[in-house]
């Protein structure tokens, strides 16, 4: 009997159908000399600091670091889940052979591996990596199945990711707790929340401490085309008075004018990343949620698999891609122009080279049923890109025109498209292509030498602060390192050092807002002063620099491709670990400051009769007198009530006290019993 251990239940159904697998078992199925068993995720863990030794169940300086001399993983203390695991484990025990059926990445292989560890099996081990859960692809990828010694660099790189995790978090956890965290308060410290969280204050403090100043453009319209001076931002109005007066009674001249026909390539194809950036952008879903429902297409047999950070196609793929074509039924209105036509076979769509595990996201072809308006969405941006690698180039014509009125030099550009191409695809949606035509101006055929009357004006314009990051853009500075990067191919060589992978960086964003440590006001993410105050209390770059961590990560895809050594990434590990231990436990304390429970946006201070709201002049009206009925409240005490929301008895004001904090409300208000 072969055993097959896929990643969910849902997902072994599929595969014990395809194998004849038809008796359903409790925790398997069974049939046709397999047995189809599942896991639900992570049934194994790194084993818990106080299982290692008693010491290390405290919470103490003197305890770190901890660095156990052989890590161990263990079974979750979860009845449901100690129940599958020793079903699994009675299979192994039966079987001649296993098929690690789990989800085809770095998770999944870790998941299966740790399972099989802990089941402590022996047996044969095969291994299914396949990019979609249809009927088709189970029975091509079990023609194909490959030893699971190939996958070896694949675990080796997932392992060292959990134990470089369990190292730098639970260590810097505790160590900043112990050292800066108020009574009752976990001061979370993670080796990519952190950095990721750096980044977002770093943007915050950039905006708070902004100062907007005025500055001026010289513009000119001639024959209806607005031009620009070149010029640029005058800073002085006396200036740009001076430079109006001196054209305002003077023809503008054509100095040249000319027209290049260009080509504009269709986007690429999805990768995680890039579809969830184009979510949130369009329809306003948060990374998690977009990951979330791409992973229900997948599992509906609707799209390939998705927790990939490549835009590009296998060359294997290019010979189904018409299969593919005249399966999307739905999209004939656009399909039908390429049929009997040869498919398109760009560079920017079909590379070997830069295909890893996956391939970047497509349909499979079927035929969608009962998904949910939001899954409809996602399904639609999916489809639109694949048809549109196959379509033409779009043909545009760019017009730049230079003007002089006496010495002063103007410009102004235009574009128009000529043959739509592949925008065609996008045009009864808010498309891509339709937010281009708004920003560029149709342009008259001028002739070198021309002059004529102009309308020249001095435009006032204020600087702006830095955007506030969105899950789009915040998750395209995790996979570039921090860095601002528009150009697709400069954006392919920073991947391997971005920080987190595609398939946990929604859940970092949501972990830290979980945290209380970001927030989202709609599109916005705005750091919180906990937030604020916890970045600036780490003084490590180790900890808080994107560029370092998306060196580490860097060294993890290549453990992954088998050229680094993981026993080298864990002697870095350690010694970071021991030098950020040494730093932080010789690092001055400050005092971290109360947050006001009202608004979560300012500090607490002192007035002169009560405690107050360091926002109140943004309209919080939050205040805590000093003294209530004769009873007086120290700061520490103050502190107490807000930090821990106990009544004062607890902190022995007395028996009779008459000053009772009854609740926090969902506005976290504070209230405070009156007569």
């Amino acid at each position: 009997m072969k055993l097959c251990i896929a990643e969910k239940p849902s997902v072994a159904k599929d595969i014990a159908q395809v194998l004849g697998a038809k008796s359903r078992m409790d925790g398997y199925y069974e049939g046709n000399g397999y047995y189809v068993s599942w896991t639900f995720g992570h049934l194994c863990g790194l084993t818990e600091p106080q299982e290692y030794t008693e010491k290390w169940k405290y919470w103490d300086l003197k305890t770190l670091p901890m660095i156990p001399a052989k890590f161990s993983i263990k079974v979750k203390e979860d009845s449901g889940v100690q129940k599958q695991f020793n079903t699994i484990k009675n299979l192994v025990g039966r079987c001649d052979e296993v098929i690690n059926c789990g989800d085809a990445g770095q998770e999944g292989e870790l998941i299966q591996r740790w399972v099989l560890a802990k089941a402590q099996s022996k047996k044969p081990l095969k291994r299914l990596w396949i990019s979609s859960l249809t009927e088709e692809a189970i029975k091509e990828g079990f023609q194909k199945l490959e030893d699971g010694s190939k996958y070896d660099n694949l675990y080796a790189a997932g392992s060292a990711r959990a134990i470089g995790d369990w190292l730098l978090g639970m260590n810097a956890t505790r160590l900043f707790t112990i050292r800066f965290g108020k009574k009752g308060q976990v001061l979370s410290i993670g080796r990519v929340q952190t950095p990721t969280l750096a980044m977002v204050v770093k943007r915050q403090l950039e905006i708070d401490n902004f100062v907007s100043t005025k500055y001026w453009e010289l513009k000119t319209v001639y024959r209806d085309v607005l031009f620009s001076s070149s010029k640029g931002k005058i800073t002085k109005l006396e200036e740009g008075e001076a430079f109006l007066d001196t054209i305002e009674k003077e023809e503008f001249e054509v100095v040249s004018y000319a027209q290049k026909q260009g080509k504009e390539q269709p986007p690429r194809l999805f990768d995680l990343t890039s579809l969830q950036v184009e979510a949130n952008k369009k329809i306003g879903l948060s990374a998690e949620q977009t990951l979330n429902t791409i992973q229900n297409l997948y599992e509906k047999k609707l799209v390939t698999y998705p927790r990939v950070d490549t835009t590009y196609l296998s060359e294997d793929i290019y010979p189904k891609v018409p299969g593919i074509l005249n399966k999307l039924t739905h999209y004939s209105r656009f399909t039908e122009a390429l049929r009997g036509k040869p498919i398109r076979k760009s560079k920017k769509v079909f590379d070997n080279k830069k295909v890893t595990d996956h391939h970047a996201i497509i349909p499979t072809g079927e035929t969608p049923s009962g998904i949910t308006p939001q899954e409809q969405k996602i399904y639609d941006m999916i489809t639109r890109r694949f048809i549109s690698v196959f379509y033409p180039d779009c043909i545009v014509s760019n017009t730049t025109v230079l003007g002089k009125v006496e010495e002063l030099e103007f410009k102004a550009t235009g574009r128009q498209i000529i043959e739509k191409g592949w925008r065609v695809v996008f045009e009864d949606e808010t498309s891509e292509g339709k937010k281009d035509e708004k920003k560029e101006q149709l342009m008259p055929t001028f002739e070198k030498g021309e002059k004529g009357s102009h309308k020249p004006q001095l435009q006032e314009k204020d600087t702006r602060p830095p955007s506030y990051y969105t899950e789009g853009t915040l998750l395209r500075a995790m996979e570039s390192a921090g860095k601002q990067v528009d150009d697709d191919e400069l954006r392919d060589l920073m991947k391997e050092n971005g920080i987190g992978r595609p398939s946990t960086r929604a859940n970092i964003i949501e972990t830290i807002a979980r945290r209380n440590y970001i927030k989202k006001e709609k599109k916005r993410i705005v750091a919180t002063q906990t937030g604020i105050h916890l970045i600036s209390l780490i003084n490590s770059e180790i900890l808080k620099s994107a560029e370092l961590t998306g060196q580490w990560e860097r060294k993890l895809r290549d453990i992954e491709k088998g050229e680094y050594k993981v026993q080298d990434f864990k002697k870095e590990l350690f010694e970071m670990v021991n030098l950020l231990v040494h730093e932080v436990k010789h690092q001055p304390i400050e005092k971290m400051p109360t947050i006001c429970p009202k608004c979560s946006k300012g500090n607490i201070i002192r007035g002169k009769t009560a405690w107050g709201c360091s926002d109140w002049s943004n309209g919080c009206k939050f205040t805590l007198p000093f003294k209530f009925k004769n009873i007086q409240l120290s700061t520490q005490d103050m502190e107490s009530l807000i930090a821990d929301k106990k009544s004062r008895n607890r902190y022995k004001i007395g028996k009779s006290t008459e000053l009772q904090y009854l609740a926090f409300t969902d506005k976290l208000k504070v209230v405070i019993a009156k007569d």
